[in-house]
């Protein structure tokens, strides 16, 4: 499922993910790890800076909205961009996307020589080896391809409807049964 989008079933009542849509960066027999798109913060990319003493002259970037990316290790920080030269600490997912947890891709950012796309999240989404599986069938998610749009430009509030629709589906209209044969 990795480079996949998951997008919660409207009947997915656990806080931490109702109405979500998270992008997977990782999955394999140990588990799987992702991103959640949709859930804006309070804080800018200029407080982040500023917390970690990072100077730069950010401009406009530093209202860029900072996200939590999951109810994970929501002290860490991970900044999902388009693909460029690997950073300290960098994983990539595909051709196109990667994802960075080290100071120096801030750094980049706060200098204006960052990634030309990036999300910026506190936080993560993980799941058990199995356990993303086990949601699966249990209709807790849908999963689709990833959309670049999805993850970088649209307002937060229209991604998780947006992921549903690359999938032909009106999340509004979804029934909470999973059918099984």
């Amino acid at each position: 499922m990795k480079n996949q989008l998951l997008i919660a079933m409207p009947n997915l009542q656990d806080p931490n993910f109702s109405r979500t849509v998270t992008y997977i960066c990782e999955h394999g027999e140990h588990g799987a790890m992702g991103i959640v798109l949709n859930r804006p913060t309070d804080l800018r990319l200029a407080d982040v800076l500023r917390h970690m003493e990072i100077e730069g002259g950010l401009g406009a970037a530093g209202e860029q909205i900072v996200y939590l990316g999951g109810p994970v290790e929501e002290e860490r920080g991970f900044v999902l961009h388009s693909h460029t030269a690997p950073w300290s600490s960098t994983l990539a997912i595909n051709d196109d996307i990667s994802i960075t947890t080290s100071r120096d891709i801030l750094e980049a950012m706060a200098r204006g020589d960052g990634p030309d796309l990036t999300l910026v999240a506190l936080g993560y989404a993980g799941w058990a080896a199995g356990q993303l599986e086990r949601e699966m069938q249990d209709n807790a998610w849908l999963s689709g391809p990833a959309d670049q749009s999805i993850l970088f430009e649209l307002p937060a509030e229209r991604r998780w409807e947006a992921a549903a629709r690359l999938l032909g589906v009106d999340v509004n209209l979804l029934s909470s049964e999973a059918g099984h044969a």
